[in-house]
């Protein structure tokens, strides 16, 4: 990153989330609980669609991709932050700064496509249930994942680009738990006002037009199953009830600070902690373990072991 960056700054300096220390302990314990749960419930996920073989199908496999992808964007952030509850001075490097941006729009990019994806494919099971099985292959589901990386990884090279060659000179101070586009670019010491408005709010604009369309697949959905049975119709808005709830829950954040960027509203910092710790732990709980057929089978997995288990454990002969 030297080669590319001239600038006094080496270093940035993380105000976090609060300075409260009662806070701070607070949010250390309640954070911990939501990462070790959001690690384990996806890593479970991940372990039971991958070993059981009648999931494996064009459905589960998007499902088992947003677990890695919810898993990689729980991480990014959210471990530096818990050890950071419990420093005196909050400090990252210019290299792991500009790392944290990388890898945040690398998983938001990625993730939001992959959502499209899975509508996509929720569109064609429920209104073109005859052609599923030829319109969604195992080559489309494939391709739909590459791409979703794809795209994921153009567009934060495209706001690596315009970041990497600003000179920092000083400040050096965040206002949040972890490095982001609009926080950043406000620190370089020349005026890029304009361009960094209109660069910034490229990727809220992303956001809106990609919940319009999810937005427009819930509705078609819902539209096309009103004929069905009460029954039917009733958990299916039940299912995209829950599923617009975690949607709005991702998208609501990133498109009020990105459409808005360089506000300084105090709210961005709250808002940050929904799509990157929040969101990562609703989703397998909305999206996968509400499935029957996934639910049947994380049962049997965990009753497995239960059982292998206890036939391993040493029984002592009674005296």
């Amino acid at each position: 990153m030297e080669g590319f960056n001239h600038s006094r700054v080496s270093e940035f300096v993380l105000l976090g989330l609060t300075d409260s220390p009662e806070l701070q302990i607070f949010f250390n314990v309640v954070f911990s609980i939501f990462y070790l749960m959001t690690m384990f419930g996806n890593c479970l996920i991940l372990f039971t669609i991958l070993s059981t073989p009648h999931l494996h199908s064009p459905m589960y496999f998007l499902l088992s991709n947003l677990s890695l992808i919810d898993m990689c964007l729980s991480s990014f952030a959210t471990p530096k932050m818990i050890m950071d509850f419990f420093a005196q001075r909050k400090t990252i490097s210019f290299e792991g700064c500009i790392s944290q941006i990388f890898l945040l729009h690398l998983f938001t990019g990625t993730e939001i496509v992959l959502l499209i994806s899975m509508s996509f494919d929720r569109y064609i099971a429920i209104c073109k249930p005859l052609h599923y099985s030829t319109i969604i292959s195992q080559r489309v589901c494939v391709g739909l994942v590459v791409t979703s990386w794809m795209v994921g990884f153009l567009h934060t090279m495209s706001q690596l680009a315009f970041i990497l060659y600003l000179p920092f000179c000083g400040p050096n101070v965040i206002d949040s738990f972890f490095c982001d586009l609009p926080l950043v670019i406000q620190l370089a010491c020349i005026d890029i006002y304009v361009l960094g408005v209109f660069m910034i709010s490229t990727s809220g604009v992303i956001a809106l037009i990609s919940f319009l369309l999810l937005l427009t697949s819930y509705i078609i959905v819902l539209v096309t199953i009103k004929d069905h049975s009460s029954i039917g119709s009733s958990k299916a808005l039940s299912t995209c009830t829950a599923h617009f709830i975690v949607v709005f829950m991702f998208f609501g954040p990133c498109i009020f600070i990105y459409v808005w960027p360089f506000t300084n509203f105090l709210v961005d910092k709250v808002l940050s902690v929904f799509y990157t710790i929040f969101t990562p732990f609703l989703n397998p709980l909305i999206y996968t373990l509400r499935n029957q057929e996934v639910k049947t089978a994380v049962m049997k997995k965990l009753s497995s072991q239960y059982l292998y288990l206890g036939k391993t454990t040493p029984r002592y002969p009674v005296q």
